[in-house]
């Protein structure tokens, strides 16, 4: 039986900071045992010298873990340059199991996708649900969704997110076992079958009343909006010079494809929004998901009353779903631009208290990973779907 321990800090010093906290998880039991630990950690840590940290205390566990704008665990929100967030899943090793990619991007996103599915499954079995991570510089998730649901099914959840840096669009990592990459991807698939995962998003922004359509696309390339280089009437829409870079445009340039009036009642919103997370030379710009040419995208602004009605909705609906059953372990991935870039400290603490108070309602939050990253996993229509600019849960409970 699979259980969840937490711990996050903002230490400065790396090795002091993955000491205490996997001490703190670990609350007594021996680090050794810990099947998994999975982390966030944001640009400031020393990258070279986390795995070896994570090692010392737990050799025999799989590491998954991924740079980010910011975490969130149990103790609040923390976007320090070095701050750290990690969860330890305890328990038997039949029941969680992880499959990698070396490298996943926009042109192999299906292939890479079934081939983590494939490999999971050959490995385990058909797992209850997965979480995926992977790059948030160049993927195509829809993509990767396709891939994965086309070995396990679609009724299999997936959750997750995307990796970030401190939102410059550069460059994020992935840390998968003892090795550092920039474009891995991880499926870690949970085999409890007394679990069971409920996925939740939602975002509190509403279209500007200017819209672009995508004229000649390729994957998650856009090449061209309105007849002209996309970059060039994105940038214009927005106001900046042509010369701004992806980091300029977040969270001005959030964009929206218009949901169906069913997905919009069941969200909240009526669009599902998208970030563009980086420009090419000619002028095109990457999305981190499919986009067809006849595509209509609209300039979104956020409503930060709407953020919180929307917030208090998605809870109750959390809430509902979950029922009566007991809830061990809260995975949960947040967009980066409501971070710093789009929220004051205090807007962003109300908003975390928001989501842990009615989960945890006797003041003591349990187990909670959370991360400021690219892109999130979450099910809308019944479907599994990619998020931008949303707060994302995934609240995992035993009956």
């Amino acid at each position: 039986m699979l259980t969840f321990t937490s711990a996050s800090n903002g230490t400065v010093d790396t090795l002091q900071a993955l000491d205490e906290a996997i001490r703190q998880a670990s609350a007594g039991r021996s680090a050794a045992e810990c099947r998994v630990i999975a982390f966030h950690i944001t640009m400031g840590h020393d990258d070279s010298v986390v795995i070896p940290a994570i090692r010392k205390h737990c050799p025999n566990a799989r590491i998954v873990g991924c740079t980010c704008a910011g975490v969130i665990g149990a103790e609040g929100a923390n976007e320090n340059m070095r701050a750290l967030a990690l969860m330890m899943v305890w328990g038997e090793a039949n029941e969680v199991g992880m499959s990698v990619s070396t490298h996943l991007d926009g042109a192999n996103s299906r292939e890479q996708g079934a081939q983590l599915a494939r490999d999971l499954k050959a490995s385990h079995g058909q797992p209850t649900f997965v979480m995926f991570l992977a790059s948030g510089i160049d993927v195509d998730c829809d993509e990767s969704i396709a891939g994965i649901e086309s070995v396990l099914g679609a009724e299999t959840t997936i959750f997750g997110g995307t990796s970030a840096d401190n939102m410059k669009g550069v460059s994020s990592f992935q840390f998968v076992d003892d090795t550092v990459h920039e474009h891995a991807a991880v499926l870690l698939g949970f085999f409890d079958p007394s679990l069971k995962v409920h996925t939740q998003a939602s975002h509190g922004f509403v279209p500007s009343g200017v819209e672009m359509t995508v004229t000649r696309a390729t994957g998650n390339q856009v090449h061209e909006l309105d007849g002209e280089p996309a970059w060039t009437v994105f940038t214009r829409n927005l106001g900046l010079p042509s010369t701004a870079q992806p980091a300029d445009t977040i969270p001005p340039g959030a964009v929206g494809v218009a949901l169906s009036p069913e997905q919009a009642a069941e969200y909240g919103d009526s669009h599902l929004l998208r970030v563009i997370t980086r420009r090419l030379p000619d002028g095109t710009f990457l999305m981190p998901v499919t986009c067809t040419v006849g595509t209509r995208l609209s300039l979104m602004r956020r409503d930060e009353e709407r953020i919180f009605k929307n917030l208090d909705v998605m809870m109750n609906q959390v809430k509902a779903a979950i029922g009566g059953r007991t809830i061990v372990g809260v995975f949960h991935a947040d967009c980066g631009a409501r971070g710093r870039l789009m929220l004051d400290r205090v807007a962003k603490d109300e908003i975390v208290r928001a989501m842990q108070t009615p989960l945890f309602p006797t003041g003591k939050t349990g187990a909670w990973l959370g991360m400021y990253g690219f892109g999130e996993f979450a099910r809308l229509g019944g479907r599994n779907q990619f998020h931008n600019y949303t707060t994302a849960l995934y609240v995992i409970s035993r009956g």
